[in-house]
């Protein structure tokens, strides 16, 4: 057997996000999957295994991000939840890729989602798990979070108008255990699955389009004060555009 992969804390790439790359805005041309299980170690980029869209840590305030065992393998643990008087000065850390329209899936189907691991110290009125974009502005998003203080993931996207659509299920993640979170989006609903169930769904419109110019996040939606940090661990996140997997259904009434 060979030497497992080194875990320890990243070093952080900046404490801001570069200068978005300039240009219009694309969507995905087909279909795109992207997976990260973070095992390769403390001495490798993290990266896609097909080689591309490296994601890179940032964090201010002395926030790092540690790898940590999981399963045999590797998860991204955060910094934990801050109590500071004042929230500009909490340590912050995440996760960020690079500007990739590939990743904008317009009004195709999406799955996204991550595996996480928390407790109810770890929770906040907002911890955003991944997310591409913004839901205010116009700028439209892709969003998977755990919010409030009662351990509710949930599952978020917008256009850009105002309407933001939520798929969140009355039930409790920060537990202590790890759970599989998965968000789905086809062409009118948005799916919440957790452990591979379904949870929760909601209508959305079929002309709803995904498209901005923000990288891949993960952990927060950056790393300056305000960013919705997370606290806890985070494995196996993945985004997959136009994937061929059929819609969850909901379970038969008896």
């Amino acid at each position: 057997m060979g030497t497992p992969p080194s875990g320890g804390v990243l070093a952080n790439a900046g404490t801001t996000s570069p200068p978005t790359v300039a240009g219009r805005v694309q969507i995905a041309g087909g279909p795109l999957t992207l997976r990260y299980n973070f095992d390769g170690g403390v001495r490798r980029p993290i990266i896609d295994p097909n080689g591309r869209y490296q994601l890179r840590p940032l964090g201010q305030n002395g926030g790092r991000l540690r790898l940590v065992p999981q399963n045999g393998g590797l998860a991204v643990a955060y910094p934990e939840r801050c109590h500071l008087a004042r929230e500009r000065d909490c340590p912050r850390a995440i996760l960020e890729g690079p500007r990739d329209d590939a990743l904008n899936p317009g009004r195709r189907p999406v799955r996204y989602g991550a595996s996480v691991l928390m407790t109810h110290a770890d929770l906040a009125d907002g911890a955003n798990v991944l997310q591409k974009g913004y839901s205010v502005g116009g700028v439209s998003q892709f969003k998977l979070q755990v919010d409030h203080r009662q351990g509710r993931p949930s599952c978020v996207i917008a256009g850009q108008r105002a309407t933001i659509y939520r798929a969140e299920p009355a039930m409790d993640v920060a537990d202590g255990r790890w759970h599989a979170l998965e968000c789905r989006r086809t062409p009118n609903r948005l799916f919440m699955l957790v452990d591979g169930a379904l949870r929760a769904w909601v209508p959305v419109p079929p002309m709803l389009s995904i498209a901005n110019a923000e990288p891949l996040r993960v952990g927060g939606k950056g790393a300056a004060p305000g960013n919705d940090q997370f606290a806890g661990a985070i494995d196996n996140v993945f985004v997959s555009i136009a994937g061929e997997r059929p819609s969850p259904r909901p379970a038969p009434t008896r």
